[in-house]
């Protein structure tokens, strides 16, 4: 019998929830049910799995209280909450709408005048996708939903961490008897996530570098697809002749949304030295008014950090930095409130780039400011990570920032805003160094990366070919 998980909520502290992971015997009976049912699924054409989708929206937004309920038990936050429900519903819509256009197959002539090429789709038949913890619904969801409009059945493993609301998305998903047998999650930690990986035919895996690397190799062994986005260490350059007010609050948004906890949080800033001081006044000024979600949910912006090891991990971030000679501005510690772990947004100076705080993945709400002196200077220490996943640049003239974002090594730059696609998921974007591997999430490719392109080059002539032997 599997051991059972005890789950922490991140508000009190206590450990107030259990899952059970499956016996490896039945996950694989699981794959291999989801397996069977691809089959008729794909055959529903994408106009069926759209109406199938659209019925799980509907559901979903039936029981919406209760998948707020276990969201916010799950993450400790509220408001973060409600709009990673509602980009999940309008996720659904918005592929819902692109998916009919780039499933279409085509025919067309070749240089060959009696030879046609017809282009068709063919979808993995079995996708799994293991997610994190920080936006437990969203980052479960951004390659499941694309992959069912693919034709692929999908199976997902959430993080430990947040799995409550699993449960209710479930609930919604068994109102749809068609969708039912083609989705599915697993509860458990590592160890479930690695057994899913021999049963898989695809897998997208969002986490950190360490476990990505593990599932890379995996995927190798196992020669089967592999979509990683792992961790970041974004970047912003503010260049002098940026509006200050709005860098500093875009800087402010991108740094310290979700307390910091994604991956696509702007984690260390770069600033032109001659509005230095200017910029870090109205940082200073603009975190200070930002208060904790404590004791209420409605109290304020910043919610608890969700997982206790990150906590861990940000306090030796500071530590390390004070010790080698940081200037703290506000915040600058973690606190305990309720049983919870809670770090007010930090501003720190006298930095470089020996600090943790520089070149690891900190994953709280912590921004660490370096002055520049010329643009290449900038560049170089924007491009000093074994990172490329986000970036950011501010100028007073666009011409300015998109010559500099183009010597940045990131697969995407916001320009005068920051962490601009995590509401926006238009644009294909691939991840630079050791934030990732394989085909864009976003973007058709997000879609299209489910599917494997078959040719079929038909004769349109009974004649023969001017190569073949005489005779």
């Amino acid at each position: 019998m599997s051991k059972t998980i005890e789950v922490r909520n991140p508000r009190t502290g206590k450990f107030d929830y259990v899952i059970i992971p499956p016996p490896p015997k039945l996950l694989a009976q699981q794959c291999g049910r989801l397996r069977r049912a691809q089959k008729s699924w794909l055959s529903l054409g994408v106009e069926g799995r759209i109406e199938a989708l659209q019925q799980w929206k509907s559901a979903i937004i039936s029981g919406r209280d209760k998948l707020t309920e276990a969201l916010v038990n799950d993450t400790g936050r509220l408001s973060i909450t409600i709009l990673e429900i509602d980009s999940f519903l309008s996720t659904i819509d918005r592929w819902c709408k692109l998916a009919p256009e780039l499933l279409q197959e085509s025919a067309k002539e070749t240089a060959i005048p009696f030879i046609e090429l017809q282009q068709t789709l063919v979808p993995y038949p079995l996708v799994g996708v293991i997610s994190p913890w920080n936006f437990p619904l969203l980052l479960s969801t951004i390659d499941t939903i694309p992959a069912l409009l693919a034709g692929c059945a999908v199976i997902v493993k959430p993080s430990e961490i947040a799995p409550r609301f699993v449960a209710p998305l479930l609930a919604a998903v068994n109102t749809v008897p068609k969708l039912r047998d083609v989705l599915s999650f697993v509860e458990g930690a590592g160890e479930t996530g690695a057994a899913l990986l021999e049963y898989v035919d695809f897998i997208c895996f969002t986490g950190s570098v360490a476990t990505g690397r593990k599932v890379a190799e995996v995927a190798a062994r196992r020669f089967i697809p592999a979509c990683l986005e792992l961790g970041g260490k974004d970047p912003a350059i503010v260049l002098q002749s940026a509006n200050l007010d709005l860098a500093s609050s875009a800087i402010l948004w991108g740094s310290v949304v979700n307390t910091g906890q994604s991956c696509l949080s702007i984690e260390r800033i770069y600033v032109a030295e001659s509005i230095f001081e200017q910029f870090i006044a109205q940082l200073v000024t603009k975190a200070r008014r930002l208060k904790l979600a404590y004791p209420t949910l409605e109290s304020g912006e910043i919610g608890p950090i969700i997982a206790e090891r990150q906590a861990a991990i940000i306090s030796d971030h500071l530590l390390d930095a004070q010790e080698k000679g940081a200037v703290i501005h506000c915040g600058g510690e973690v606190e305990e409130h309720g049983g919870g772990w809670w770090c007010f947004p930090t501003v720190m100076t006298q930095v470089d780039h020996s600090m943790k705080v520089m070149t690891e993945e900190t994953f709280g709400p912590i921004m660490p400011v370096m002055s520049f002196s010329s643009v290449e200077e900038a560049v170089s220490l924007a491009n000093d990570s074994v990172y490329g996943l986000s970036a950011a640049v501010f100028a007073g003239l666009e011409g300015d920032a998109l010559l500099v974002a183009r010597q940045v090594d990131a697969g995407a730059i916001s320009i005068n805003d920051a962490a601009l696609t995590s509401v926006l998921h238009e644009g294909e974007k691939n991840s630079f160094r050791f934030s990732g591997l394989g085909a864009s999430r976003m973007g058709a490719s997000g879609l299209r990366r489910f599917l494997r392109s078959k040719a079929f080059l038909v004769k349109t002539k009974l004649v023969g070919d001017p190569w073949w032997f005489e005779g």
